[in-house]
């Protein structure tokens, strides 16, 4: 079965963790955990554990896959199930390409701003303007809440606040896009009316329009 369907943030999360309980020469965990361990760490910054039936679920794909492999599982006196996962030959091979490639590679996503962004024409000037004011109150705050995580978490040097400087780092460069964009529509650099939106139309029409 292919690999490539099956990696996500998730799936990347529960196979490091796997290997790292290799190198602690545990050698198998169980997903509560997993989850335990992304939570206590701050990792859920940056990966979403929130749900534990995502995570059930990803480690289920894992499974079925071939990347981990039940190792052991069982349950106490009126305690759920417990089964605990490991990695295999092929997990452990699959674990480092994701790895490899996810720090190499960057990957194509589609959030909703930047769809919402190409269409900002369809709305009043002004009613846009209001909601980039709002968008860029609500980046400094998170920049502020991300410099202090990285400011608590530096005492434990920087190699563990590395996923934090990254997000504190693209909130940074959204906020001053965000600002810049603001600027230009409050000076009108950046303006359109109904009008002018006809008129481009009609200067570049679609090919694939029948009319």
């Amino acid at each position: 079965m292919s690999t490539s369907g099956q990696r996500s943030t998730l799936g990347l999360a529960v196979l490091s963790l796997l290997r790292e309980a290799e190198y602690r020469q545990e050698g198998a965990m169980h997903p509560y955990k997993m989850q335990r361990l992304i939570k206590d760490r701050g990792k859920a910054e940056v990966v979403n554990v929130g749900q534990r039936a995502s995570l059930y679920r990803t480690i289920e794909r894992l499974h079925k896959s071939g990347l981990i492999e039940v190792r052991e599982s069982g349950r106490e006196a009126n305690r759920p199930e417990r089964t605990l996962y490991a990695l295999t030959d092929k997990g452990r091979s699959v674990w480092r390409e994701w790895m490899l490639d996810a720090l190499a590679n960057p990957t194509r996503k589609y959030p909703e701003f930047p769809a919402a962004i190409s269409f900002i024409p369809l709305l009043d000037v002004r009613e846009v303007l209001e909601q980039l004011e709002k968008r860029e109150e609500n980046l400094a705050d998170e920049l502020a809440r991300l410099q202090a995580v990285v400011a608590e978490g530096e005492q434990w040097g920087r190699l563990f606040v590395l996923e934090m400087e990254y997000l504190r780092a693209t909130t940074a460069a959204e906020l001053e896009w965000v600002r810049s964009v603001a600027a230009d529509l409050r000076s009108s650099e950046i303006a359109w009316t109904t009008e002018s939106l006809v008129a481009a139309a009609s200067e570049h029409p679609d090919e694939d329009d029948p009319r």
